[in-house]
């Protein structure tokens, strides 16, 4: 029992009814955005659709009843919005404080050396981002 080394994995989200509106794939799926200057190419490294990509986009500022992302340039491409940024920032921080304390309470709690979650990068991860995977 005591030869196995655990990893500690939460999945957060806020959502407000029914409705995600922002979690830990919505987040990766913005600083994709600010990366690329596109929601094409966000969707397409995370290994999603466009489709997806923008119907997740459009959920989350109808339930914010505010854009996250706007068009920038001639070329027509996105750029977070004020908000945008400052939701990925607080998100960020929350997440990490969040996990930080249950890391904390975990090695505090059972009997294995717990091991901090270490994030991949969307890209790496297939199948849907915002569905937790199961060992």
């Amino acid at each position: 029992m005591h030869d196995i080394i655990p990893t500690q994995r939460l999945h957060l989200w806020l959502e407000s009814g029914r409705d995600m509106f922002l979690g830990l794939g919505r987040v990766q799926l913005l600083e994709r955005v600010e990366e690329f200057g596109s929601l094409n190419k966000a969707a397409q490294a995370m290994g999603m659709s466009y489709r997806a990509a923008w119907g997740r986009l459009k959920r989350s500022e109808s339930v914010l009843g505010a854009a996250l992302v706007e068009k920038s340039g001639p070329k027509q491409g996105f750029r977070l919005t004020e908000l945008g940024r400052d939701l990925v920032k607080r998100f960020r921080d929350w997440h990490a404080e969040v996990e930080a304390f249950a890391l904390t309470r975990a090695r505090q709690t059972f009997p294995w050396p717990i091991e901090p979650f270490d994030e991949p990068c969307p890209a790496d991860v297939p199948g849907d981002p915002e569905k937790p995977r199961h060992a």
